[in-house]
């Protein structure tokens, strides 16, 4: 709806009002009046009234020369080689007149809905820092009039690494939430559902592959992520019988595919190593390879921090502190996994007193209820 909404202004922002109104309008009349035949339907057609209103308003004829010939009330462009419209906004704010480090962050909120702390969280930064760069991003699609129309493939692919990061954005911002009382509300399906769309978009894409891959193995192991009484279970504690083995089966199977093209990638490196936590026992030292090669094509906060833990469990505790203390990200503060990594570290290297701070640490920054019960059992 966003999407067909905005595409004849480019304006996000006030697609975002008029469809917020329509459904708080529908809040207010579908209890009286009853739901109409077709929901959407009237939900788009109200909002679309809301932003012929708008246009039309004197106070926007002040601020704003109004081009007597834009019809928003016209139905959006048809793109037949896009399933999902979710895909075509995507594409949109991946243009290259919005600033690369906000992309991927605008991606998530307009299109997937999610709010801006969760956004700054995942991506650890100050919350008002985070919306202030997704305001400016929309006024800048507004402002420089980005066509919401399929781009050449060319574009597509410079476009593409954008999109790949978003819907990998929406599956670990839901993986930190934790699994969700209605499995229907899990963020990650979503991801799933796009991953899915993007395979049949570009199959031979190795990195689409790879990325479909990884959020198969993750849902895989959804079932087991809970113990008794909706407990956090870390993922070498999980029984493994729980898991959803014909998942798997298709995330291998995507996996292989990838690998055929011979092009390794960030996406295929992650992927493999959910490959890899899938069997038991773990092999650790071929963990430890795919963190290094993950590094080098992709580094990231979370990659160094995971590599510090294996390097702990190989070679040591003293050996994972020192790797933990050779990471040079100012955001390493923030960065709750790093906290609960050194806080084990200390606790297996008999440094009680400083495990205690560290895990009281992890939980000062950690929002999610189960994990937050998880070190606090730890802590004590």
């Amino acid at each position: 709806m966003l999407a067909a909404l905005a595409a004849p202004t480019g304006d996000i922002a006030a697609a975002e009002d008029a469809l917020a109104d329509a459904f708080e309008r529908a809040l207010r009349r579908w209890p009286v009046d009853g739901i109409p035949a077709e929901p959407a339907a009237w939900v788009i057609t109200v909002a679309r009234n809301r932003l012929r209103d708008r246009w039309r308003s004197a106070g926007h004829r002040r601020a704003a020369r109004l081009d007597e010939n834009l019809d928003v009330t016209a139905e959006s462009v048809d793109w037949p080689a896009i399933p999902d419209k979710r895909l075509e906004l995507m594409l949109v704010c991946a243009h290259p007149s919005v600033a690369v480090n906000v992309r991927t962050p605008l991606m998530l909120q307009v299109v997937m809905g999610v709010d801006a702390a969760a956004i700054a969280e995942a991506f650890a930064v100050e919350p008002a820092t985070m919306a202030q760069r997704l305001v400016r991003a929309k006024r800048r699609i507004r402002d420089t009039g980005v066509p919401f129309t399929l781009p050449e493939r060319d574009d597509l692919a410079e476009r593409l690494p954008a999109v790949l990061e978003a819907v990998y954005g929406v599956y670990a911002i839901d993986w930190q939430r934790g699994p969700p009382d209605d499995p229907g509300a899990s963020l990650a399906a979503e991801a799933l559902h796009l991953t899915a769309l993007l395979t049949e978009l570009l199959p031979a894409d190795p990195e689409v592959l790879g990325l479909a891959a990884l959020v198969c193995f993750g849902e895989a192991r959804r079932p087991a992520r809970r113990g008794v009484e909706g407990a956090f279970v870390g993922l070498d504690d999980q029984d493994s019988a729980r898991w959803d083995h014909e998942l798997i089966a298709r995330a291998e199977d995507l996996l292989r595919r990838a690998h055929t093209h011979r092009r390794p990638g960030r996406f295929q490196y992650e992927a493999a190593i959910h490959s890899a936590h899938c069997h038991r026992p773990v092999d650790r030292r071929a963990l430890r390879k795919l963190y290094l090669a993950l590094l080098r094509v992709a580094p990231s906060l979370g990659a160094a921090v995971a590599l510090a833990a294996l390097d702990g469990e190989i070679d040591g505790p003293d050996a994972g502190l020192r790797a933990l203390a050779a990471i040079d990200d100012p955001a390493l503060d923030r960065f709750q996994p790093a906290w609960t990594t050194r806080a084990h570290l200390l606790e297996r290297a008999g440094r009680t007193a400083e495990a205690n701070i560290a895990y009281q640490r992890a939980l000062a920054i950690t929002s999610n209820p189960a994990l937050r019960a998880h070190l606090r059992q730890r802590l004590r």
